[in-house]
This record gives structure tokens, sequence and C-alpha cells, in this order.
């Protein structure tokens, strides 16, 4: 991985907010940022997705003229040396009758045998659409021809799937419906044969009225072998829930400390067992965006703000490569995917934000 300067910020968790403590201090641990292209040939850009192979990192995306319009496809970049490549589109929603729907949140999921699957979504809106799947052999240059999931199995809505020790694959996932409010819900799809058989897992109830509209989850590894999904909701907290057997059930939907303006977060585990999260610090809006820690998923730490000026800086992804660094990207205003490069020996953690 290329070296490059190290960027310092001035930073504020409480831009454009008026009830919490504010902190400024340098940041340490940020390696560099980058934008992943300058120029390209679309509008508007959205839900980006990285992963490492080994010829170097592929990140992706969808867009086009701007989300949910029949020509928003998913476009892709790979790393070559110290560069990106120009973005290619490598999938779309044109049907087999020639009609076109929008594409929606890719995800790239690197197997263990080396070959690189992107999952994404297509269909008129997030209440209608379905999953799909394409996949390469060669870390991102040529993709094989998309394959629609089976009926009912929605692929990772947002976040990466992750591989237990055994080998069983969870991919977190969920719903939203057509009624007006829209219903949120979580879900987890399970397999133990290498993604050919899916079974749907869905949190355990709550009292009825007492339910929390939650979608977009990521899942944590505990020390324990405990499972934690975080993730977005409409209740201006991250949401979790727990699964102490793998999975295969997953405790009630409750509200963490962390605010949520009802945008997509990601998190992971680092290889040293601490939990990472990069969601925005606010309970309105697209800004700031932040990275907290954590040593037992319950308890978090503010680590780095990536963005506090106006605008949207939104769903990230992120991701630990195998030189330990971090890696992260998100949509910057819309117009761009930025790409920071943090080291988390390097992070100093301090006192996170509060609202009264």
């Amino acid at each position: 991985m290329p070296k490059k300067h190290v960027r310092i910020l001035l930073v504020s968790f409480c831009a454009a907010l008026t009830s919490c403590v504010t902190a400024t201090v340098e940041q340490q641990g940020i390696l560099y940022s980058e934008f992943l292209f300058e120029t390209a040939p679309f509008l508007s850009v959205h839900a980006s997705t990285i992963v490492e192979t080994e010829s170097g990192l592929v990140a992706a995306w969808f867009a086009g003229t701007a989300e949910g319009n029949d020509d928003v496809g998913i476009w892709l970049v790979r790393q070559t040396g110290d560069s990106w490549t120009a973005p290619v589109e490598i999938a779309n929603g044109v049907q087999i009758d020639g009609s076109r729907y929008p594409t929606w949140n890719p995800v790239l999921y690197a197997e263990e045998e080396g070959e690189l699957v992107l999952f994404y979504k297509v269909g008129p809106s997030p209440r209608e659409w379905w999953g799909s799947v394409i996949k390469s052999s060669d870390d991102g240059l040529t993709w094989s021809d998309p394959e629609r999931l089976p009926d009912g199995v929605l692929g990772p809505i947002k976040n990466k799937p992750i591989r237990l020790a055994d080998g069983t694959l969870i991919s977190p996932s969920s719903t939203e419906t057509n009624t007006r409010p829209s219903t949120w819900r979580i879900h987890f799809e399970r397999s133990t044969d290498a993604g050919e058989t899916w079974n749907i897992i869905h949190p355990m109830p709550v009292t009825a009225g007492e339910e929390i509209h939650a979608i977009q989850p990521s899942v944590l590894v505990h020390n324990d072998g405990r499972l934690q999904a975080l993730g977005r909701s409409r209740s201006d907290y991250v949401f979790q829930t727990w699964s102490d057997d793998n999975g295969q059930s997953w405790s009630p939907v409750t509200l963490t400390s962390l605010p949520n303006p009802s945008s997509g977060t990601d998190a992971l585990t680092l290889s040293d067992g601490r939990h990472l999260i990069v969601y925005n610090h606010t309970p309105s809006g697209r800004s700031p965006l932040n990275v907290a820690l954590s040593s037992d998923g319950e308890n978090w730490e503010a680590a780095l703000v990536l963005e506090n000026a106006r605008g949207e800086y939104s769903y990230p992804a992120v991701i630990q490569t195998t030189d330990g660094l971090v890696h992260i990207t998100y949509t910057w205003r819309r117009d761009r995917i930025k790409h920071v490069v943090i080291d988390p020996d390097e992070l100093a953690i301090q006192a996170i934000a509060v609202w009264d």
C-alpha cells in the first residue's frame, strides 16, 4: 500500500448542532485520503463498497443521473499501483424485454477460494427491488452474467457478509414495505453450504407498538463468540441486536447510545478484537461523518471525524486489509466517492459527544 503524507484535520463533533459536548483535537491515525475518481460520465453517486483482492483494492457504487432513475448502474474501479482505474459500469437494470430499472447498494465480497462476488439490488424502489449477483475470477477485471437470487433472498442489503470460523455465511439484510409509513425490518440470511441455500432469520419480536424500525445491519464478531449487529434506524440512534448461537437466533432490536439520522452505517471487528463503526454522529442531516471504537460493542469512544462541513457525507463502507490498515469509502456530496486510509493502532480515542 503506497504511503502518502499524513493528513491532520481540526474537528468538532458538534457542527450545526445545539446541545452537545464539543472537542477539537488534532486527529491521529489518518494516513491519507483521496477521491476514487475526479471526472466520470455520471452526475450522481452513492452507496460505495470496497474489498481487498490479491491484486489490490476494488471499489464500487451506484451512479447515474440521480438515485432511483432508470439509468443508474453499478460502477467499479480497481487499484493499480498508486492509482485507480477509470470507473466502468459492470451491471445495470436492463431486463430481457428491454425495460430498465435502477440498481442499488452494491456489496463486494471476496470468497475464500479467491472469487470476487458483487451483490446488488435491481428494481423501481427499495420496497420493490430484488437481489442479483455477478462474479469475477480475475479480481474484478471481468464479470459473469447477472443471476437473480432466489425469491425471498435479497443478499446483503448494504454491508458485507461475514464468514464464521465454521464456514457459516451470514448476510445482513433488511426489507422495506410499501405501506404508509413504510415498515423497516432487519433479517439475516444464513448459509452453511457456501451460499447454495439460505435460511432467513428474524430477530425476536417485541411487544406490539414497541418495534424499532431498522435496516442495513453490519455484523460484529466478539471474542466470546457472540455476534452483534448494528445499523440504521428511524429512532434517532444506531440499533443493535445480539446472537449467542452463531446467528441462528437474534435478540429483540434495541438502541445504542450512538445517534443516527436515519442514514447508513458500517462496522467491523478489527484483528485486535476491538470494534469500529463509521456513522453520522448527529440526530439529523448527514454531516458530520465519524469513526468510533469499542472493546465490548456497548461503550463507544470517539476516534475520528472524517467530515464536518455542510453537505452530505454518508453511506460508509469499511474493511481492514491484511496489512492491518483500515480503509473507508463514503459518499462525498453525491458528487464523488472518498477513500480514507487509517492506521487503527494510531487512533487517539476520546470521550464521545452526548446530547441532552
